[in-house]
């Protein structure tokens, strides 16, 4: 059985924000508290994180999740990103090094801003005092593998920054990041029926980087999965008022959701 734990279901505000607080959300319903976001995925013979959230200690802690196998970068805003120097604490645990998969353009912010955390697989490093991740890049729609999953990066259209989604096993699970839209030859590589897509929906509304409600409903009929989970909310996005305007094999994340498959 594979096991998806969404960490945190929130955009780069979180729910409620700073500046607009609530929002459009009812604050009586404790499913549009939103931490910012990052996905864990349990294949039961590799256990995969996609992203590192400024919150994701928090969600490593409240889902007691204490080993990884690698992390996956979508790409390099602050909320997707700057949660990764708490990977040390799974260096410690470990007692060994961490390997991390980006495309080049990530990879290249993460040394920037984080060449500290970056280390060869070979060099000796006392994980308890220092921090040791390593990098790997990866190119659209090439494969590779952690453990026995296959993992395909696609390449998505029209946020800001160079953004991508990954394919697993052909198209069994399908997670996509912050976007306008899909890379044909990316789509191609959904080579199954998937069992499940993660979707993000920022706001419902039309936005220049990312995709609106109409969009996302769009792309999953495209698609077409069993199940498709709706992601990565700002406040405009009330929990119940998404739920209402999604099919049925449709449902809205929320922070700690599990999801079996």
């Amino acid at each position: 059985m594979t096991k998806v734990t969404i960490l945190g279901a929130g955009a780069a505000p979180g729910v409620p924000s700073l500046s607009n607080g609530w929002g459009n959300c009812n604050p009586n319903n404790i499913k549009n508290y939103r931490h910012r976001t990052s996905t864990y995925y349990d294949f039961g013979t590799a256990k995969i994180l996609v992203d590192t959230s400024p919150d994701m200690l928090w969600g490593l802690k409240k889902n007691n999740i204490r080993d990884l196998d690698g992390v996956l970068y979508t790409h390099s805003h602050a909320d997707h990103l700057h949660g990764i120097d708490d990977l040390r604490e799974i260096n410690r645990i470990s007692g060994c090094g961490l390997d991390i998969y980006a495309v080049s353009e990530t990879m290249s912010v993460i040394s920037q801003r984080f060449g500290y955390l970056l280390a060869s697989a070979d060099k000796y490093c006392d994980v308890m005092t220092q921090p040791h991740l390593i990098p790997h890049i990866v190119n659209h729609n090439i494969p590779f593998y952690i453990k026995n999953i296959k993992i395909t990066p696609i390449r998505l259209i029209g946020h800001n920054v160079p953004s991508e989604g990954y394919v697993f096993n052909d198209g069994e699970i399908v997670h996509i990041a912050d976007f306008r839209s899909i890379d044909k030859s990316g789509l191609e590589q959904i080579k199954i029926k998937p069992k499940l897509l993660i979707i993000p929906l920022t706001t419902p509304y039309v936005h220049k980087y990312h995709a609106c409600l109409e969009e996302i409903l769009d792309i999953i009929t495209q698609i077409a999965p069993q199940k498709a989970v709706i992601n990565h909310l700002a406040s405009e996005c009330d929990y119940d008022e998404i739920m209402r305007a999604t099919p049925n094999n449709v449902e809205v994340a929320y922070d700690n959701m599990l999801i079996e498959l």
